[in-house]
C-alpha cells in the first residue's frame, strides 16, 4: 500500500476528562482546504452530530498558525499553502458507552472513526494512515482493530493503513486490558476481544460457539468449498469481534471486517463453579445449560456477522457512496436488516447452537411483536425503512401505533418468501440470497434485482407478494404458510398488559408508557404518562376500592367484574376512568407438528 496522503495520530489526552487528542496531517492540502466530521455512522440511521464533541481545533503549517473557520455545524475551512503539509490538532470528548461513538476512561478506550476523524475534502479516496500512540501510564493496555497493520508493537499500538476514508472510519478501535481469543473459520482467522468480562466468563465456549456461527454463515453464502473460485470466496481476509460487557446494555454495529457489540455481563457464558453449585463437585460430561440471555447474545453475533455480506457489501444502491454530512435515504432496510434478522436465529439452529423448540420460541417472539404493533396497519415496511431517520431511532409513546419495525416485519417478509418458495418447490430464499450476491457482484443492489432473481429462480413473478407484503399493509400469510410447513399455531391468552393494550413500567407503581391503538385502555381514556393508582369494583353505592402496585394484581381485585373504575393520576389530578375488561386477546405459540416437514425447512439450506 502506498504512502499515506492523509494521516492521523491518536493519543490519550486525559482519562478522567475523557479526552482523546487527534492530530491530522494533510501532505498536500488545497489552498482552501475543507474538512468535516461525520454527522452519522453507517448502520445506525440517525443524525447524531458528532461534531458536538470536538473542541480546541487548531491549524498550522510549519510554525505558522492558521485560522480554521467553521462554515456549518460539522465543517471547517483553512486557507493555506498547497506546497506544505497542513497539520490540524483537536480534542474529542468520548463518554458514550455505546457501539456507535467513542468512550474513554481509566479502564477502557473505544472509538469509531466517524467520531474522531475529520474528513479531508478531495482526498477521501487516498490512502489514510492511523498512528495509535501508547501511553506510558497505561502499560497493560492493548489495541484491537480490523485495520491493516503497518508497523505495530506486540500490544497493537503503532501505525495502520486504510485504502480510503470509508475504510478508515469503518474500522473501530478497542483499547484497554481486554480478554482476547482467536479461531479459524473456513480458513479465515478470527479474533474475539471482550472488555469488562467477570471472572466467571467462559471464553473457550464463546469462541467455539462463535466459530460455529461463522462457519455456518460462510457455508450459507459460499457453499462447502468457500474460496475455491471467484464469487465463492468470502469478502474478508480476517475478522474481529469487539464485545463490551456492561451491567446493563445490548446492541451491535456492523463493519466491513469487524463488529462492535455490547451485552450484559450476566449473559456471557459462565464457567461452572463446583464450590457454588450443589451436587456438581464431579464433572458430569453434560453440556452446560444455555441461558436465554446467552442465546440472545449468540443471535446478536450471528446478526452482525451476516451483515459482512448483507449491507456491508451487498447494499442499497443509495449507499454506493456515503454522504456523511446528512441523511442517506433508502426503502430497502426491510431487506438488509429484516432478512438478516430472519437468518440470524435460523443459522444458530443450522449451526447446532439451538434446537427446534428454542428456534420456534424465538420466531414466536418476533411474530407476536409484529402482531402487537398497531402501526403495521398504518405504515408499510418500505416506508419504515425510509423513515428510520425520523421515526425508528426516535421512538415515543405513539411509535407502536404509527410505525412498524423493518427488523421484525422484514424478518417475517423473509419467512413468508422462504416458505412460499420451498412449498412451490422451485427454489429457496437461501438460493435467492446467493444469486443476488453473484448478480450484484457483492455490491450495490436495487429492489428490482431481488424481483428479477425471485422470478428467475422461482419460475414466476413475485410482484404481487412484494406489492402486498412490502409496499402494502395487509396481514402477512404467516399462519397458513407455517401450518403447511408442519408447524401448529396455537393461540393462548395474552398477558394482562397485552389484553388491555398498554405498555407499562411497574416498578414503584404502575406507570403507563404506551397506549396501543384500538385497545381497551385507549377506549377507557388512558394516556401515556398516567400513573395507575387503584381500582373501584362493584356498583357505585357499594363499590370497593383497591390500591394497585402491580398490573398483575388487576385480575385479583377485579374478580368476575367486566367493568371497573380505574383511578389514575395525570398531571397531579386524580381521574376515574371506566374500563371494560376485554374477553379474548391471544398471543401465538408455535409447536412443531410434522417433524419431517419442519426439518426440511429448519435443517435444509
Amino acid at each position: 500500500m502506498a504512502t499515506a496522503a492523509v494521516s492521523y495520530q491518536v493519543r490519550v489526552q486525559d482519562l478522567h476528562a475523557h479526552l482523546f487528542q487527534v492530530t491530522l496531517t494533510i501532505a498536500q492540502p488545497s489552498t482552501l482546504q475543507r474538512v468535516s466530521l461525520p454527522a452519522w455512522i453507517p448502520g445506525s440511521y440517525l443524525v447524531r452530530e458528532f461534531s458536538r464533541n470536538l473542541q480546541r481545533l487548531q491549524a498550522r503549517q510549519g510554525t505558522r498558525v492558521i485560522a480554521a473557520t467553521q462554515i456549518d455545524k460539522c465543517s471547517w475551512q483553512v486557507p493555506c499553502s498547497a506546497d506544505k503539509p497542513l497539520v490540524l490538532s483537536y480534542e474529542i470528548y468520548a463518554f458514550d458507552n455505546s457501539v456507535r461513538t467513542a468512550w474513554l476512561d481509566s479502564a477502557r478506550g473505544f472509538f469509531n472513526g466517524t467520531s474522531l476523524f475529520l474528513q479531508v475534502e478531495g482526498q477521501e479516496a487516498s490512502v489514510h494512515e492511523l498512528a495509535l500512540v501508547a501511553d506510558k501510564a497505561l502499560p497493560r493496555w492493548q489495541v484491537a482493530t480490523g485495520l491493516t497493520p503497518r508497523k505495530t508493537t506486540r500490544d497493537g499500538f503503532g501505525t495502520y493503513l486504510a485504502a480510503s476514508y470509508d475504510e478508515l472510519v469503518d474500522s473501530p478501535v478497542e483499547m484497554g486490558e481486554f480478554w482476547s481469543g482467536s479461531f479459524v473459520a473456513a480458513g479465515i482467522p478470527h479474533r474475539f476481544v471482550v472488555a469488562g468480562a467477570p471472572p466467571s466468563f467462559d471464553g473457550a465456549r464463546l469462541l467455539a460457539n462463535t466459530q460455529a456461527i461463522c462457519e455456518a454463515e460462510i457455508r450459507f453464502w459460499h457453499g462447502a468449498k468457500a474460496g475455491s473460485r471467484s464469487g465463492h470466496r468470502p469478502p474478508h481476509k480476517n475478522y474481529l469481534f469487539m464485545l463490551n460487557a456492561v451491567d446493563d446494555g445490548y446492541g451491535g454495529l456492523e463493519h466491513r471486517n469487524s463488529t462492535a457489540l455490547i451485552c450484559t455481563r450476566k449473559d456471557l457464558p459462565r464457567l461452572s463453579n463446583p464450590a457454588l453449585t450443589p451436587g456438581s463437585a464431579k464433572p458430569t460430561g453434560t453440556k452446560p445449560k444455555q441461558s436465554d440471555g446467552y442465546t440472545t447474545l449468540l443471535g446478536l453475533i450471528s446478526h452482525e456477522y451476516f451483515h459482512t455480506w448483507n449491507v456491508k457489501r451487498l447494499r442499497p444502491a443509495e449507499f454506493a457512496r456515503y454522504d456523511y454530512g446528512g441523511e442517506n435515504y433508502t426503502q430497502l432496510l426491510w431487506f438488509f436488516e429484516g432478512f438478516t434478522s430472519y437468518y440470524d436465529d435460523l443459522l444458530l439452529r443450522r449451526g447446532g447452537l439451538i434446537d427446534d423448540t428454542t428456534y420456534l420460541k424465538l420466531l414466536t417472539k418476533t411474530i407476536n411483536q409484529v402482531l402487537q404493533t398497531p402501526g403495521r396497519a398504518v405504515q408499510t415496511v418500505a416506508q419504515a425503512s425510509f423513515d428510520a431517520w425520523v421515526k425508528y431511532y426516535r421512538p415515543d409513546e405513539n411509535t407502536p401505533n404509527a410505525t412498524v419495525s423493518y427488523y421484525t416485519k422484514g424478518a417475517l417478509v423473509a419467512l413468508c418468501l422462504d416458505l412460499t418458495l420451498r412449498q412451490e418447490g422451485k427454489t429457496t430464499l437461501d438460493a435467492v440470497m446467493r444469486a443476488l450476491w453473484l448478480r450484484c457482484q457483492g455490491g450495490p443492489m436495487l429492489e428490482a434485482d431481488l424481483s428479477a432473481v425471485l422470478a428467475e429462480l422461482g419460475k414466476r413473478s413475485f410482484a404481487r407478494e412484494i406489492a402486498h407484503w412490502v409496499h402494502g399493509t395487509a396481514e402477512l400469510p404467516v399462519k397458513s404458510l407455517l401450518e403447511r410447513q408442519g408447524i401448529a399455531v396455537l393461540e393462548e391468552p395474552a398477558q394482562i398488559a397485552q389484553r388491555l393494550g398498554v405498555r407499562v413500567a411497574d416498578s414503584a407503581g404502575i406507570h403507563i408508557k404506551v397506549v396501543l391503538r384500538g385497545g381497551a385502555a385507549e377506549r377507557a381514556g388512558f394516556a401515556a404518562g398516567d400513573e395507575w393508582l387503584g381500582l373501584e369494583v362493584g356498583p357505585a353505592k357499594s363499590s370497593t376500592s383497591w390500591r394497585l402496585t402491580k398490573l398483575d394484581d388487576l385480575l385479583l381485585y377485579a374478580g368476575s367484574a367486566t367493568k371497573v373504575g380505574a383511578l389514575v393520576a395525570r398531571d397531579k389530578r386524580l381521574l376515574k376512568l371506566s374500563l371494560t375488561l376485554p374477553k379474548a386477546v391471544t398471543t401465538w405459540r408455535l409447536v412443531a407438528r410434522d417433524s419431517k416437514l419442519t426439518e426440511q425447512w429448519l435443517n435444509s439450506p
